[in-house]
């Protein structure tokens, strides 16, 4: 019998989904771990597979205690926690699931544009704070007509052009930049294409991210990148927090510089002591107030995708166990064969 572990599952049963998605021929090993060393060594040695959350970074140390693994599965679409070229190495494919939670992470970056653009979070707190006092439109600063304005999207993966496909719906001009996309995807999406990123920059009046976060787009948004935004414009970042350098974010809210910004991800989750940005932001720096909105991120959470999560990943690692192609590689460029014979 195959054992699968998930060493940081985030949820509370006992695997009830991917046990019905597996089958009675695989166990399952289940912990709530925040670090590697808090899951017995045992379970470690006797994983047949893994399904990671976003918890435990997977590196060469830990690959070394896991012998038998053959496939790991990412429960997510970003990777940048597990050592793809060592996993490669042990001829162990890397698998994530990109397709889970698309629609949320899309509604969620124009929720949170459209919460930035309308002044929801401060007229709801005002009320709460005054229902009297608090009755008044006038102080939301952020406030302007997205009809004819531009959003600029970086990488227009699925996430991205379904946040596109919404933004069109708005009736806003959708303007993207993703150097990986071919020739032609403008033509293919009816989008408009910027040639760099300092291009897309310059023309946005609310620019959102969905990209991945690798050592190219390690802190992409950065205080040069800043400085070419509009002074009005709005910054929504949805993907991963490592893609925005929130110290850099934090200046230039501060001076004026960037009108506002939404941010379900950051560098280190839950924050850091001593984040400048959210340091700034729950002390009341009043060039925050209500230009600035935080989620924990949620952005792809619902039921319904949390439980599409659960199955697809499942799914994943019982295919790739019984010897069927892995689906969803990303470590590919890396892949050793197995001394068994399998990839």
């Amino acid at each position: 019998m195959a054992t699968i572990l998930i060493p940081d599952a985030q949820f509370d049963d006992d695997a009830v989904l991917e046990r019905a998605e597996a089958g009675p021929a695989v166990a399952f090993a289940v912990h709530r771990a925040r670090r590697a060393d808090a899951v017995p060594a045992a379970d470690w040695a006797a994983a047949d597979a893994l399904i990671a959350y976003h918890e435990i970074t997977v590196d060469a140390d830990l690959l070394e205690r896991m012998p038998r693994c053959r496939v790991i599965v990412r429960a997510g679409v970003g990777f940048d926690a597990i050592d793809l070229a060592a996993a490669g190495a042990r001829g162990i494919p890397v698998c994530n699931v990109p397709d889970y939670g698309t629609s949320e992470v899309a509604d969620h970056a124009i929720a949170l544009l459209l919460a930035l653009r309308r002044g929801i979070v401060g007229y709801t707190s005002a009320i709460a704070g005054d229902p009297i006092a608090g009755w008044d439109w006038r102080p939301a600063p952020l406030v302007r007509r997205l009809r004819g304005s531009t959003l600029g999207v970086i990488g227009l993966g699925r996430i991205g052009l379904a946040t596109a496909r919404r933004a069109r719906g708005l009736d806003m001009r959708v303007l993207f930049f993703d150097p990986h996309l071919p020739d032609g995807a403008d033509q293919a999406t009816g989008l408009d294409r910027a040639g760099t990123l300092g291009e897309l920059l310059e023309a946005s009046d609310a620019v959102t991210l969905h990209c991945p976060h690798t050592a190219e787009t390690d802190r992409l948004i950065d205080a040069a990148a800043l400085a070419r935004m509009r002074p009005h414009a709005v910054l929504v970042n949805t993907a991963r927090g490592r893609c925005v350098d929130t110290a850099a974010l934090a200046r230039t809210l501060q001076e004026g510089r960037l009108a506002g910004a939404a941010l379900d991800v950051l560098p280190a989750e839950p924050p850091l002591p001593g984040d400048p940005l959210i340091e700034a932001w729950r002390h009341g720096d009043p060039a925050l107030r209500q230009r600035l909105i935080v989620t924990p991120h949620a952005a792809w959470y619902s039921p319904e995708g949390q439980a599409d999560l659960r199955r697809k990943s499942a799914r994943t690692a019982v295919e790739a166990l019984a010897g069927g192609p892995a689906r969803n590689v990303v470590n590919a460029p890396h892949l050793a064969p197995r001394g068994d014979g399998r990839r």
